[in-house]
């Protein structure tokens, strides 16, 4: 049956129409087109730009995530400012044109650093997340009164531009099936967001997921790809909403890489075929993503089906607006699929921001200080720490202790309970020795005198994000072994290396250089820096580390993310241009984890590079 147009009054509202199976916007039938963007994987500066080019697009709406550890990285701390302005991004949609469909979880997957939870959690060592377990189901009340109460002016139905409003994010998919969960988080937005908000959930194309992940009184939609057969998807849907618009929350327009991955590419033909066969059924489709952008810092997430399988920096998506925002051969396909289906703003879409290859920066190694990177010092314990333990949730820290006796033969370190969270790079007395990775290298050799220092940089690659593990503690979780002894009288030096290049360390410190460069860089972590002098021009570009190993970047003070082509796919990093000066020296910073090539040059490209090149 066909949308009915009802009588308007002067009020603005929001519905679902359950007799004719569509949503009522101001009284009248509506269908949104609307594509997912995250404000938190794209810099403030371009927020503008990326929204026309949707609008532009002919999208009547967009679909963003709230991630809750963004936002509340310390428990009780919360920041809105700056990138994490979420009003103001709110507010430049609306100004646009452009609906929203948030998405406030408290958890949100994304492939996001732990699903947008606070690593902080974790503190609690037994807590069960996404569940009506006492601390995190406080926690989740304490964050959703700070956040949705900032949201209620932002409803559609309050004069802003929120027409609809998610509560949780396929949860379904969770094992934990916690119904007291969801009545919970029910009652919390119905508390704070009024009893007349659209609230729904979304879950994947299956029974089991759609069984565990609705609730009465909130909307049950579902989420497909291009090869799913979308009659036999929304008659899914329509198993658990027999009335009602028929909505595909996700529908992928791409998908995501790991590290050692090839890159994913979904054909632009297909998904333009897809889109127009949902629209003319009538249903309301969020392509999922319409930009991806970048997983900047620490931000990215990671899997465990069968292993760990940590997210790349990159979330290009291979979606319409490419990671730098720049209109694809997809878009225009798309934009020609919308123009059957509803009028598109006339005028030209707004073109590719400009990039430019600053060329090669040749960089030096620095002489690394402990008391730089970790001022406050180490904490001493018998048996190592957790990164969450010792209330440093990302990045890396390092544990230190000695040789118990002399291993004049090569003697296995273990780490027996697959421990190591999620790569270790192990140092005898400076001298770099190998590594230790999460569910794949658990042992090596080593050999020494009694009393060597044993250094073991651990990096936390990035935690869970979906499934199960998502309760994924990082550092050393459990004793090492070496030969057969238990190390023990660890020093465990918590690492603020993002505050000391913040600080612009290691550029304003005279003690820099190694007074003379070796022939062969030494393999091992190790920081070197360099500078891009400033040309008059501050455009995007993108840095190549040809034949650098893996390790993470800085601009001016700014994380770019981590880097590893030599296990790909990706092989370039995104630098946003706003980034740059044009008249001061760009500082650049490497911290390479195992080794630098000879050349120690660095590489600004005009053009992305997201999979190995074919030899």
């Amino acid at each position: 049956m066909k949308c009915l147009a009802l009588t308007v009054s002067g009020e603005r509202s929001f519905s679902i129409d359950y007799k004719h199976n569509c949503f009522l916007k101001d009284g009248k039938p509506f269908q949104y087109i609307s594509g997912s963007i995250h404000y938190s994987r794209i810099p403030r500066y371009y927020w503008r730009d990326r929204l026309v080019k949707m609008y532009m697009t002919g999208l009547n709406a967009i679909q963003v995530y709230v991630p809750w550890n963004f936002h509340e990285a310390v428990q009780g701390v919360h920041n809105f400012t700056g990138d994490r302005d979420l009003e103001h991004f709110l507010d430049l949609a609306n100004q646009t044109g452009l609906l929203v469909i948030l998405r406030p979880g408290p958890y949100i997957c994304a492939e996001w650093e732990m699903g947008g939870l606070p690593a902080w959690l974790l503190q609690k060592p037994n807590i069960i997340l996404r569940s009506a377990d006492t601390d995190y189901a406080q926690a989740v009340s304490n964050w959703l009164a700070v956040l949705l109460p900032k949201m209620k002016p932002w409803l559609y139905i309050n004069g802003g531009n929120i027409i609809s409003v998610q509560v949780e994010n396929e949860y379904g998919s969770y094992y934990a099936c916690d119904y007291n969960y969801m009545r919970h988080l029910r009652t919390l937005f119905r508390f704070f967001l009024g009893e007349d908000t659209v609230l729904f959930t979304t879950d994947g194309n299956t029974d089991k997921e759609m069984t565990c992940g609705t609730l009465e009184g909130l909307y049950a939609t579902v989420d497909f790809g291009t090869d799913t057969n979308v009659t036999e998807a929304f008659s899914r849907q329509r198993r658990f909403e027999p009335r009602g618009p028929l909505v595909n929350s996700e529908f992928y327009t791409g998908w995501l890489d790991h590290w050692g991955d090839q890159h994913a590419v979904v054909d632009a033909q297909k998904v333009s075929r897809v889109l127009g066969e949902m629209l003319t059924m009538g249903a309301n489709v969020n392509m999922y993503m319409f930009e991806g952008g970048t997983n900047f810092g620490y931000w990215n997430g990671a899997d465990h089906d069968t292993r760990f399988r940590s997210v790349v920096t990159s979330y290009d998506y291979d979606a319409p607006l490419s990671e730098a925002g720049d209109p694809t051969e997809k878009l225009l396909a798309i934009r020609d699929v919308i123009k059957q289906f509803r009028d598109i703003p006339s005028g030209p879409m707004p073109p590719a921001t400009p990039k430019f290859a600053y060329g090669f920066v040749t960089l030096r190694k620095v002489i690394l200080l402990l008391n730089t990177l970790s001022p406050l010092g180490p904490v001493k314990s018998q048996h190592p720490l957790t990164f969450e333990e010792m209330k440093q949730y990302y990045g890396y820290m390092l544990y230190r202790t000695t040789l118990p006796r002399d291993l004049s033969e090569p003697t296995p370190l273990i780490s027996p309970l697959n421990g190591v969270h999620d790569r270790a790079y192990v140092s005898v007395n400076g001298v770099f020795r190998g590594l230790l990775e999460r569910d794949t290298a658990l042992v090596m050799n080593i050999t020494g005198q009694q009393g060597d220092t044993v250094d073991i940089l651990v990096e936390n690659m990035g935690r869970v994000n979906f499934g199960s593990k998502i309760n994924d503690y990082k550092g050393l979780l459990s004793n090492l072994i070496l030969g057969k002894d238990v190390l023990t009288d660890w020093k465990i030096y918590p690492l603020d290396i993002d505050g000391a290049i913040a600080a612009r360390w290691p550029h304003s410190d005279s003690r820099k250089y190694f007074p003379t460069p070796q022939k062969e860089p030494l393999p091992g972590p190790a920081i070197y820096m360099g500078t891009l002098q400033p040309n008059g021009l501050a455009w995007d570009t993108f840095l190549k580390l040809y034949e650098w190993t893996k390790g993470q970047v800085w601009i001016n003070g700014v994380n770019l993310g981590r880097y590893w082509p030599a296990r790909g796919p990706q092989q370039t990093l995104y630098i946003p241009g706003p980034l740059l000066s044009t008249s001061l020296p760009n500082n650049i910073t490497v911290l390479e984890l195992e080794g630098a090539p000879a050349h120690l040059r660095v590489l600004f490209m005009d053009r992305p590079q997201l999979s190995v090149p074919v030899q």
